[in-house]
């Protein structure tokens, strides 16, 4: 993939590096390998991972109503036309026109990583957890931003039913079933929702296990869950869910989580072997490894035609852009970093490129935010979409409705659907496998070492 200043002066036809696989790259490339003619340009895709995930369904994936393997989008079969690099970007030379990439195989041969020009930059790495300097956090507390943090949530959940069911100690027993969520956003609320469904279903099957023996417990900074639902739904949301016996502990932070002992700002201690972390997140560290402007946030200063402010030849949308919002009342404001903003920016975003390498005139993005809909577990949700508010089953199903149009492919939107119409007509699986996490763990102790110690 490098090349030397020759080749590269040599290469005639225009090469479209697009970093980030997420929303904003998979459709980006996408729609650039569907409009671009033969010989056109070249687009070259680069992500740590050879999959896009659908974040929206991870909480169904960690209720095991989806499979893991039909929340991802496997970017070699719809990118065909397209060259997938799986790397990370580490720097960014954009006035050289160069992305230092490192991937598994500069690993093993011991090299920092491999040189790509280019000439159109898309950047579109997506965001990462914003996490606190809070004792105990790095080495206790779950992620819930990728499916393999979903699946091994899953696996973790009904393994503590299993040591509660097993264990005599009561201060085991009441640790394994006390479950803290840090964040009232979408991901927080949704993974919480779903997970607490799963887990008071699978008690039926413990024969000394009863739903009010657990303890799920939702710690927000500020005094509402979901804002973008707007306050009346989002009141209606904390009604549902303490209707559960969920204990909403809202203008509450979570000081410390050492010791498998959750500490929060009120004064409460919980001890527990579950802290998952959902409290937000930042943008992506390579955008602080380029010489690209960036704003007081930490985000790419981008333009209404998704350019980068005053850069020939770099782009950006989604989580890493902060882009005018053409369509607000108030002179200045940004659009959201959201999926909605993403998925429609990217069609613009393509476009202008084409017409950058056509030398046509560019467009501007603009769209009205419609409103938003988040699941509450299996027939429970809210949604505030074009004005019109819902709750329960309308606003479930409707969640299911436009995640299920906006999931990528027509193979993945048929599996889905499949094993949704599948799981209404059986029981829910509740089987854990936790041995995904560590699966030499059985043949080290066979061969005669010790086992990896498991995550906390």
């Amino acid at each position: 993939m490098t090349e030397s200043a020759a080749q590269s002066r040599a290469r005639t036809t225009p090469r479209i590096l697009v970093i980030g696989g997420g929303y904003v790259g998979m459709y980006t490339a996408l729609r650039l390998q569907r409009k671009l003619k033969r010989g056109e340009a070249e687009v070259i895709v680069v992500d740590p991972q050879p999959y896009m995930t659908y974040q929206p369904f991870l909480p169904e994936a960690a209720a095991g109503s989806i499979s893991p393997r039909h929340v991802v989008v496997p970017l070699r079969r719809v990118l065909s036309k397209c060259q997938l690099v799986v790397g990370e970007a580490t720097h960014i030379d954009h006035s050289k026109r160069v992305a230092t990439v490192a991937t598994l195989a500069t690993e093993e041969e011991g090299t920092s990583g491999i040189e790509i020009p280019y000439d159109h930059l898309v950047l579109a790495p997506g965001s990462v957890s914003r996490t606190l300097p809070i004792p105990g956090l790095a080495e206790f507390a779950i992620g819930f931003k990728t499916v393999e943090e979903a699946i091994g949530l899953r696996n973790h959940v009904l393994e503590q039913l299993d040591i509660a069911s097993s264990t005599r100690d009561v201060d085991v027993r009441d640790a394994a079933l006390t479950f803290v969520f840090v964040g009232g956003g979408y991901a927080g609320v949704e993974a919480l929702a779903e997970l607490e469904d799963m887990a008071r279903y699978a008690t039926r099957y413990y024969h000394n296990l009863r739903p009010e023996d657990m303890k799920w417990v939702l710690v927000e900074a500020t005094e509402k869950i979901l804002p973008e639902v707007g306050e009346e739904m989002g009141k209606y949301a904390i009604r549902e869910l303490r209707a559960r016996n969920i204990d909403l502990r809202l203008g509450t932070r979570l000081d410390s989580c050492e010791n498998r002992v959750a500490v929060l700002s009120d004064g409460t201690r919980l001890p527990t072997r579950t802290v998952v972390w959902t409290a937000g997140v930042k943008p992506h560290p390579i955008l602080a490894a380029t010489d690209l402007p960036l704003n007081e946030r930490g985000r790419l200063k981008g333009t209404a035609t998704l350019m980068i402010d005053g850069v020939e030849g770099a782009w950006a949308a989604g989580d890493a852009a902060a882009v005018p919002d053409l369509t607000a009342e108030e002179p200045g404001k940004e659009c959201a970093p959201n999926a909605q903003h993403a998925v429609r920016q990217t069609k613009v975003l393509a476009e202008n490129i084409l017409a950058s390498l056509r030398g046509q005139p560019m467009k501007e993005y603009r769209h009205k935010y419609v409103g938003s809909v988040a699941s509450l577990g299996l027939h429970k949700g809210v949604a505030h979409v074009y004005g019109r508010k819902l709750k329960g089953y309308p606003a479930w199903f409707m969640h299911r409705t436009y995640h299920l149009s906006r999931v990528p492919t027509f193979n993945r939107k048929a599996r889905v659907l499949a094993e949704w119409t599948l799981s209404g007509l059986f029981k829910r699986e509740i089987v854990s496998l936790g041995s995904l996490e560590h699966p030499r763990a059985e043949f080290e102790l066979a061969a005669g070492g010790p086992p990896k110690p498991d995550a906390p």
